[in-house]
């Protein structure tokens, strides 16, 4: 019964600290890392892209400007003062048209910039989250591989408990409760392994006098003391 129960308690230590749980995790955090960095990502297009609008239609306005002043001046339909002002203001429009393209293209090249870069962390994204989907699969089949373990110790278990009388299985699971999971272990070399303290003559006297049926209990640990051929009796 305990080296059973042992072997539960050790595959349950096994199944909550898989390494595949460690993996798993690590790449659930980069995938929301990920995520928070796509955001921002995305917000920066957004907010060039609405630059890149407004450059643009200031080019615009001022093209058209330009292009109404030519036209008045090519007409021949003003006075030569106001001819002289068309083309002063053509000037300051040209002047004003180039400012605002250089800043046009400087917009345009980071809207390319911040796109790529979104790109590039979308892409990345649905890298890691392939990852961390690989990641979780392998966890599933680590943990099915154990639960199938477990049903098969429990399923001996049962059946080992069977055979052991009631008064005896109450005392087991009681001393089992309250030491830790370890409700008897073996006398090896005079020693418990439950406490690992070596029993003393008069202890060891006994349980040579004991009869084959009795239940022993250490003295140290009150753990239910089982002999075996290495008992040193």
């Amino acid at each position: 019964m305990q080296a059973l129960d042992t072997r539960l308690a050790q595959l349950a230590h096994r199944r909550r600290t898989l390494p595949e749980r460690a993996v798993l995790a690590e790449r659930q955090q980069r995938v929301a890392q990920l995520q928070d960095d796509v955001v921002r990502a995305r917000t920066a297009v957004a907010d060039v892209e609405r630059e890149v609008v407004r450059a643009e239609r200031d080019v615009e306005q001022v093209r058209q400007r330009a292009a109404r002043n030519q036209s008045r001046l090519d007409s021949g339909a003003v006075g030569a003062k106001d001819a002289t002002a068309l083309a002063s203001e053509l000037e300051s429009l040209a002047r004003r048209q180039s400012a605002l393209e250089e800043v046009e293209l400087e917009v345009m090249e980071r809207q390319e910039a911040a796109q790529g870069a979104l790109v590039g962390l979308e892409q990345l994204l649905a890298e890691v989250d392939a990852d961390a989907e690989q990641a979780r699969a392998a966890l599933g089949s680590a943990v099915t591989e154990i639960d199938r373990d477990v049903a098969s110790v429990r399923a001996d278990r049962e059946s080992t408990a069977g055979g052991v009388v009631d008064d005896l299985l109450a005392l087991y699971e009681r001393v089992r409760g309250e030491h830790g999971g370890l409700g008897a272990a073996p006398l090896r070399a005079r020693r418990c392994e439950g406490c690992r303290m070596e029993q003393d003559t008069v202890t060891l006297n006994r349980i040579r006098a004991a009869a084959e049926d009795a239940v022993l209990r250490c003295e140290e640990c009150e753990r239910i003391l089982v002999r075996t051929p290495e008992s040193g009796l």
